[in-house]
């Protein structure tokens, strides 16, 4: 994707970026392909103007909507363990947001079938995808906790907000050997959380403590 390189100046310059890799490298993330798209994604452009010069801080910011976008340290783990097993070509993401994970996730898989339940921030992130030419991501406006039945089985499935469960819708959707990558819990406490799907069941195991927003019904439009 080489319309990646939109360079920005000072608080959003490529040295900005360089150094929330080297965070991201302190903080754990090994995985290199993980690391060098973090470091060539424009994350600025994911946020209202006001608040790109923060883009690059390892914290969640606003996006609208009482939705965040994620910290970048979760984008990158959370990217990491989906690719752990080797590489996927067909991925739900679940929440679309702002489309940064999203546009993440499309640079490192075949193919991304992502849903937003908030019709305004799916079209802007839609007109994200038009400016940094990803053009192997699917958008469906729809409640996500219903992952996209119809366009499964999916080899990798990644939520980006916190449902009390998990969804068995999700892991229905899930093919033998696929990985779900979800935070689970309540306002109170959460948790990253790896469910893989194997022929005798599903094997869920406890990554690390997560903060999401929570994971809604229902649609916006």
């Amino acid at each position: 994707m080489s319309k990646l390189n939109l360079a920005g100046v000072g608080m959003t310059s490529q040295r900005t970026r360089d150094r929330l890799v080297q965070r991201l490298c302190d903080q754990g993330i090994s995985n290199f392909e993980v690391l060098e798209v973090m470091r060539t994604t424009p994350r600025h452009i994911f946020l209202d103007e006001a608040l790109a010069h923060r883009a690059y801080e390892d914290a969640a910011l606003p996006i609208g909507f009482q939705q965040t976008l994620s910290q970048p340290y979760t984008v990158a783990r959370m990217t990491e363990l989906l690719l752990a097993a080797g590489p996927l070509k067909r991925v739900l993401e679940v929440g679309t947001g702002s489309g940064f994970q999203t546009t993440v996730l499309a640079q490192l898989v075949d193919r991304i079938y992502s849903v937003e339940r908030i019709k305004p921030l799916q079209e802007k992130a839609r007109q994200r995808f038009r400016t940094l030419g990803v053009n192997n991501v699917h958008l469906k406006h729809a409640d996500g906790g219903f992952g996209w039945p119809e366009k499964g089985l999916f080899d990798g499935i990644i939520s980006t907000a916190a449902p009390e469960q998990v969804p068995a819708e999700l892991v229905e959707q899930l093919d033998i050997g696929g990985r779900l990558i979800i935070p689970v819990g309540d306002n109170k406490s959460q948790q990253l959380t790896l469910v893989v799907k194997t022929e005798q069941g599903a094997v869920t195991t406890i990554i690390e403590p997560a903060f999401f927003v929570p994971l809604k019904s229902g649609v916006i439009r």
